[in-house]
């Protein structure tokens, strides 16, 4: 079992909220990592897919206040929305006899109904976190080349082989279009819904255009954009923004767009090996948004990721803004001898970042000019789990 750089931000929370939204998509490890944590006091689990855990839920309100000095676990929680106006009355009431903290740990698999149930019902009495699949540094650095062909999903990157994880990961995508985002409510066809997905994957860090997405796929905007939205919310796509500011300049207004887990994404694209992805359109890409979501899987809450560009050229491929204002400008290269260009230099002109980084494939990290660091993607993942400990 991998250690999660999320476990000790769930122990915070549940001592300071009565209830906490565990976030994620399926299969990413939201289980196992509730049960680790749960180990530690009386609690009780029950998985709202089976139909024997949701019989105990017949009369829910007798059952949970039968269990009201235990941390009462609910896995797969969208299945059960009327539970949430109970929650609200047993949290009330707990708090009015002075133990109001720690009592209801509740997973999903999805942010859409999660959100908006919970927000409904629960304002001011849950905290939101989200698990993301696997970094760097619960992998370990010597399995970076492992987690980006494979993805961070742990049943993926554990696989004997590459085709046992390629085959692992179709399932995966079968399972979720053709089982799973039916769940949500949608009636997309399978198949048209993974042919959208696919044409992300061929576009991945490019501009999202949902005119053009809307054409090719033969749909209206507004559906295609309503397909966006579904796989944002589903945590499975990344919408990253512009950032924008009052510079006087021209700023590019369109988000981009990500397939956020490498190994779904080189599995819509049918890549199997470190070979085929090396010698792919899509390698530069996929590097990038690889390194996107290690970063944020370990950047500290309340740091916000954006990306620059200009209609000049000055571009930055992630640029971190920090609660107290400060800006880090991040660029990624795949090449062992990384080189600055004219657009990263023009960007942090107009911005006048506090940091700068370029992140590459190789293991040491040095100044690649008087104020720009080269530096390994765990060790910038270091850097900012090192600034998360001083938040914390």
């Amino acid at each position: 079992m991998f250690d999660r750089l999320l476990t000790p931000v769930l122990q915070e929370e549940l001592a300071f909220s009565p209830a906490v939204a565990l976030l994620g998509p399926r299969q990413v490890g939201k289980t196992t990592l509730a049960l680790s944590v749960a180990r530690q006091q009386p609690h009780v689990y029950l998985d709202l897919e089976s139909e024997r855990d949701r019989h105990k839920l017949a009369q829910a309100e007798l059952y949970l206040q039968s269990h009201l000095d235990k941390l009462v676990i609910l896995d797969e929680v969208h299945r059960a929305p009327g539970l949430f106006p109970l929650l609200r009355g047993l949290i009330d009431q707990a708090r009015r006899d002075g133990r109001a903290e720690g009592r209801y740990l509740l997973l999903g698999s999805a942010s859409l109904d999660v959100l908006k149930q919970s927000g409904e019902t629960l304002a001011g009495r849950i905290a939101y976190l989200e698990l993301s699949a696997l970094n760097v540094l619960e992998i370990g650095a010597k399995q970076q080349d492992a987690l980006w062909l494979r993805g961070g999903f742990p049943s993926s990157v554990q696989a004997p082989t590459d085709s046992r994880s390629l085959h692992w990961r179709e399932n995966f995508i079968r399972t979720y279009l053709e089982r799973d985002i039916p769940q949500f409510g949608p009636r997309i066809a399978a198949e048209t819904l993974r042919r959208f997905w696919t044409m992300l994957a061929h576009h991945q860090g490019g501009m999202l255009n949902v005119a053009q997405l809307a054409r090719n796929l033969g749909v209206d905007a507004k559906t295609a954009s309503s397909y966006i939205d579904l796989l944002c919310d589903l945590l499975l796509v990344r919408r990253l923004q512009p950032w924008h500011t009052n510079i006087g300049k021209r700023l590019v207004k369109s988000p981009k767009v990500y397939v956020r887990d490498s190994g779904l994404l080189h599995a819509l694209l049918g890549i199997e090996t470190r070979e085929q992805l090396l010698s792919h359109m899509v390698v530069g890409a996929s590097w990038e948004g690889c390194c996107i979501e290690n970063l944020l899987s370990c950047a500290p809450q309340g740091v916000t990721a954006y990306f620059y560009r200009t209609s000049g050229g000055a571009e930055i491929d992630l640029l971190l803004a920090w609660p107290g204002g400060d800006l880090w400008a991040v660029e990624f290269k795949r090449s062992l001898s990384p080189r600055l260009e004219r657009g990263f230099h023009s960007a942090c002109e107009d911005l006048k970042p506090a940091r700068k980084w370029v992140v590459y494939p190789g293991d040491e990290s040095y100044p690649l000019a008087a104020d720009v660091q080269a530096i390994s993607l765990s060790g910038l993942c270091g850097v900012l789990r090192g600034q998360n400990n001083m938040e914390r």
